[in-house]
């Protein structure tokens, strides 16, 4: 199937809601939706399906439009840090499917560049945004919160994308 623009447009707005609504699947718990990370699943997503544009556009409005619509995540400095982070996922997810030969086992590498790049972008704008607070933003708690409390959401992304991505090129929305 060729991808049009509005064929682009209309899946890029199906992963932006999907981002704003899944969240409500961890309950509101922020401690369960910091470990499951439901917002990352679209974007990531999108960024295959929908290319790299619409990848970056898609994860830098989610989180600050969930922000804004129902307070959560916290504007400052989560939804901001949020927003480059999932932007960083859906360009490189994007990016990435359109250099890599189109397998099945070339997602693998195209998700976890994304997930590392990604992390790194949002520890960069963490030190930066609590800088401007005047709070540190150490190793450890980078560590701790990219990738120890995150384990559950990551492996669960490295199962369920790769699936949905291999379900989309069957159904043909995906080549």
């Amino acid at each position: 199937m060729r991808k049009t623009k509005t064929y682009k447009m209309v899946w890029s707005g199906v992963f932006m809601a999907l981002g704003i609504v899944m969240p409500f699947l961890t309950g509101q718990i922020p401690g369960i939706g910091k470990m499951l990370l439901p917002m990352h699943f679209p974007v990531m997503v999108c960024g295959f399906v929908c290319g790299a544009p619409y990848g970056l556009v898609v994860g830098g409005i989610v989180p600050l439009l969930r922000s804004a619509l129902f307070g959560m995540p916290v504007l400052y400095p989560t939804a901001v840090s949020m927003a480059f982070e999932l932007g960083t996922y859906g360009l490189v997810t994007g990016l990435l499917y359109n250099l890599l030969p189109k397998k099945n086992r070339m997602i693998y590498p195209a998700l976890i560049s994304a997930m590392m790049v990604g992390r790194l972008v949002a520890g960069a704008a963490n030190a930066v945004l609590y800088g401007v607070r005047g709070e540190s933003y150490s190793m450890q708690l980078f560590m701790t919160v990219m990738f120890v409390n995150a384990m559950p959401g990551i492996l669960l992304q490295l199962i369920l994308v790769p699936v949905v991505i291999v379900l989309f090129r069957k159904a043909k929305v995906l080549v």
